[in-house]
């Protein structure tokens, strides 16, 4: 088969872990509804709809990593980064979905009274 190989991937864990080390830039690439409701701390938005490689943060030494929801968008949005150039390390395996699976803990917004819960 032609085309780009499939992006590298990391589990959740060893994403939590690279967080936690600071060693990484954790872009989101769904929707700003989705990230509004639930979203991994620390993790910056940059929709996949408006997706722009050349408008990502200089991660300043660290990696780039991408999440969405499954897996499907921010392996779209690494082949794109990589095609415009853009060093990425990988995306995560699973989505925010496999975050949970795991037990990983995330902010989340009360819709009906606007609170924010954050476990950090």
């Amino acid at each position: 088969m032609f085309g780009t190989k499939a992006a590298p991937t990391e589990t959740p864990k060893a994403i939590s872990d690279a967080l936690e080390r600071d060693e990484i830039v954790l872009i989101d690439v769904r929707e700003p509804g989705e990230y509004a409701s639930e979203r991994i701390h620390g993790a910056m938005l940059f929709p996949l709809s408006t997706f722009d490689p050349a408008a990502l943060p200089d991660p300043a030494g660290k990696d780039l990593v991408f999440h969405c929801g499954s897996g499907k968008r921010s392996q779209t949005a690494y082949e794109r980064a990589v095609k415009a150039g853009v060093a990425v390390r990988s995306h995560m395996q699973g989505g925010i979905g496999a975050w949970k699976a795991q037990g990983l803990s995330t902010i989340t917004v009360d819709p009906a009274s606007g609170v924010i819960r954050d476990p950090h």
